[in-house]
């Protein structure tokens, strides 16, 4: 069975090495738009929309981060691209580290935004069948139109109240056949914590001071992991705290983020 390609959008013009912008769940490319637009002239971005996300179909493919990488690496590959910055947030991220792990060549650069390498709880990864087993069974998104409290941070609920209507029409635009693929792709997931111990090329992470979802703690163990130089490993990794914002840091303060990404992209361009 072959795939077709996923679904992508230039969401920042520029030439050169593109960085690869993977989105979160529930949502699609168009979260990574605002932070686009903030990134430095000449940056090139491309978003894709993951399997069953956004523009993207599924293919009958049994769901898998592995599947979903390497479905992403075709498609970079199909339009020309020959290596990336790859940046994740949250599911992206997992996406990113299995795109790292599995088509090194690829990946020149990674940037893992809200996000964390270890695998799922017993209790987060029945919680995930749960809902995509809700997903499935009533044809409707209703199981996750609740999680724009969840992610967003305390400020973001008390200051930027504009983004909750733009963040509900975003998954309510999503399938529930897309959403219970990336429930038991992501439920399924190994712990990847050794794919960045290896990895040579420099790392972004970039974590919300009030993330409750992937926090802190979860960034740090990430940068350790990256940063400590090995026999296979430069241990060239930053980590970015943006402050006043929850899970996602990329809608709530698109500029820091831009920021931060922009500093990986230089650093990569540099080094390759």
């Amino acid at each position: 069975m072959t795939s077709q390609a996923l679904a992508t959008f230039t969401l920042h013009d520029g030439g050169g090495l593109p960085l690869v912008l993977l989105h979160g769940f529930p949502l699609d490319h168009r979260m990574w738009a605002a932070c686009a637009a903030h990134l430095p002239p000449g940056t090139r971005a491309i978003g894709v929309d993951l399997p069953g996300a956004g523009h993207s179909d599924l293919d009958g493919y049994q769901p898998s981060i592995e599947h979903a990488a390497d479905w992403v690496y075709r498609t970079m590959v199909a339009a020309g691209e020959g290596n990336a910055v790859v940046v994740g947030h949250s599911m992206g991220g997992y996406v990113a580290l299995a795109l790292a792990e599995r088509h090194p060549g690829f990946v020149a650069g990674l940037g893992l935004v809200n996000t964390k390498s270890t695998a799922d709880t017993d209790e987060a990864r029945a919680k995930r069948l749960r809902i995509a087993a809700a997903a499935e069974s009533s044809q409707t998104v209703d199981a996750v139109l609740g999680m724009p409290a969840d992610l967003v941070g305390a400020t973001t609920t008390e200051r930027r109240r504009h983004l909750f209507p733009v963040l509900d029409s975003w998954i309510r635009a999503q399938s529930p056949a897309g959403v219970a693929w990336a429930q038991r792709a992501m439920a399924s997931r190994p712990d990847r914590t050794a794919v960045l111990e290896r990895f040579a090329a420099p790392v972004a992470v970039v974590v919300g001071t009030e993330d409750t979802i992937t926090p802190l703690a979860e960034a740090e163990h990430m940068v350790q992991a990256a940063g400590a130089p090995s026999a296979h490993s430069g241990g060239d990794a930053a980590l970015t705290l943006v402050p006043g914002v929850g899970h996602m840091s990329a809608l709530e303060d698109p500029q820091a983020v831009a920021a931060a990404l922009g500093l990986l992209h230089m650093q990569v361009v540099a080094h390759h």
